[in-house]
């Protein structure tokens, strides 16, 4: 196909691709049955993992929780249970530990079967400038954040090529677009976290295999404790997002097979802008938005929380 008839297929297909858009905002999305299918959650033991569990348990999933905390994620099991869920399985595994990722991986496919819907909620931060962190907490945060997501994808990915069926769920962070002061190392983290994701998307779709679907979810502070002290400076405008309804939301995305979910709404726009405008007027709306004095109050999650 020669350039005029390329060019002429691209603009076509965008004008449709972009009316396809609007109408979905009036007319909802089909949802995918998930009843059955297998869903693996990384820190299920507490939070948004403990909460998509919920989400899709009432859905008809089959659970495999993994946490390094085991009451958490037996309080996990015990909530899934008294609300009617019978298919729940539970591993202790420890995500920053390669060998530990795949001997667990190795378990759950002995013992349950293989893994449609991989969702990587495991996260940490460590809420301290970079010249304050120590070595071992940055390379904590990296094994955690993002390495995690290559183990788990190395182990549970081939059934799915395979079969050419499931899902790849990343849940990331509004800060793995946007750098925050104070964050360095989970900004990294999560900006590579996303980059892994949308890549490992793009290879699966080029090699012809469309039928395993990714979702990269990337919200502002939620308030599951993880970012305790911290405070947004127009709440309007970025609220700290409500945990139950940031789960229903992702699990949503996943029914719909939505590639990028932002949150809040506002952070489509924001994110849209830091590509367009200059340095001086990105770091101007950065001190307008309170980015530089996000984490000046951060107290974290308290052990009892944890």
């Amino acid at each position: 196909m020669n350039f005029f008839l390329e060019t002429l297929q691209v603009i076509l297909l965008s004008f449709w691709y972009n009316l396809e858009s609007l109408i979905y905002l009036v007319v909802p999305r089909k949802k995918k049955n998930i009843s059955g299918e297998l869903v693996l959650i990384t820190g299920a033991g507490s939070g948004i993992g403990r909460l998509m569990a919920q989400e899709f348990a009432a859905l008809g999933a089959v659970l495999v929780l993994w946490d390094i905390n085991e009451e958490g994620m037996k309080e996990t099991v015990r909530l899934l249970k008294s609300s009617g869920a019978s298919r729940v399985h539970h591993f202790v595994c420890d995500c920053s530990d390669k060998k530990e990722v795949y001997r667990v991986a190795e378990q759950v496919k002995r013992e349950v079967g293989d893994i449609s819907i991989l969702v990587n909620n495991a996260g940490i931060v460590t809420g301290k400038k970079f010249m304050d962190s120590p070595d071992s907490l940055i390379e904590k945060t990296m094994e955690v954040n993002t390495m995690a997501h290559f183990w788990t994808y190395k182990a549970f990915l081939p059934a799915m090529i395979a079969n050419n069926h499931g899902h790849l769920v990343s849940i990331a962070s509004s800060a793995g677009l946007i750098g925050v002061n104070g964050l360095a190392d989970y900004c990294a983290s999560k900006f590579a976290a996303v980059g892994f994701a949308e890549s490992v998307g793009l290879e699966l779709l080029a090699t012809g295999k469309d039928g395993i679907k990714t979702t990269i979810v990337c919200p502002y502070f939620i308030n599951t404790g993880m970012f305790d002290g911290c405070q947004s400076k127009w709440p309007r405008l970025l609220p700290i997002l409500n945990a139950e309804a940031v789960a229903k939301k992702i699990v949503h995305a996943v029914l719909t097979d939505q590639v990028f979910l932002l949150l809040p709404k506002s952070m489509y726009f924001i994110a849209g802008l830091k590509n367009i405008m200059s340095t001086k007027q990105g770091l101007l709306l950065g001190g307008y938005l309170g980015a530089f004095n996000l984490m000046d109050t951060f107290r974290g999650r308290s052990k009892k929380q944890e």
